[in-house]
């Protein structure tokens, strides 16, 4: 029974509460970027570059046992049983990667700069004053200036 309060407690900690939210409002960022790259992006690319499907790209490594090449799609040679390379969905998946990287990054970036400017250091209190006879610096505490001897 301990054994399981103890887990309690340890779950109900802000950080670790935090950090399920987190990896949760990740994986939806993940899979939005995924379908960032996959829809949008890529296949504009791939009309400039001649109508590339680089969902498609991929390198037969082994013909399918149950039919042999060539495959049109990598759902084809895999049906058919062939070994691929599938390098275009990899590409995707770098894009996917390099999007998510530089999102991560701005987000960092804005939340620094927002805890900078909440949590600006107070400005230190003066430890000086200038004499209102010779205007030399002096010790905020002094009563007396030691430059010219006047009464402050």
């Amino acid at each position: 029974m301990s054994m399981l309060k103890d887990f309690q407690a340890f779950v109900m900690r802000g950080n670790v509460v935090d950090m399920a939210v987190g990896i949760v409002i990740g994986a939806a960022f993940g899979a939005i970027v995924k379908s960032l790259v996959d829809d949008v992006v890529m296949p504009p690319i791939g009309l400039a570059l001649g109508n590339v499907d680089f969902s498609n790209l991929f390198v037969v490594l082994k013909e399918g046992a149950k039919q042999a090449g060539p495959y049109a799609t990598i759902v084809q040679a895999h049906a058919a049983g062939a070994v691929t390379l599938n390098y275009g969905l990899f590409i995707n998946t770098i894009i996917t990667f390099i999007i998510i990287a530089i999102a991560m990054f701005i987000v960092i970036k804005l939340m620094v700069g927002m805890q900078n400017k909440l949590h600006k250091p107070a400005a230190a209190a003066p430890t000086t004053k200038e004499c209102p006879q010779c205007f030399s610096t002096i010790n905020i505490k002094a009563t007396r200036c030691p430059n010219c001897t006047s009464d402050i």
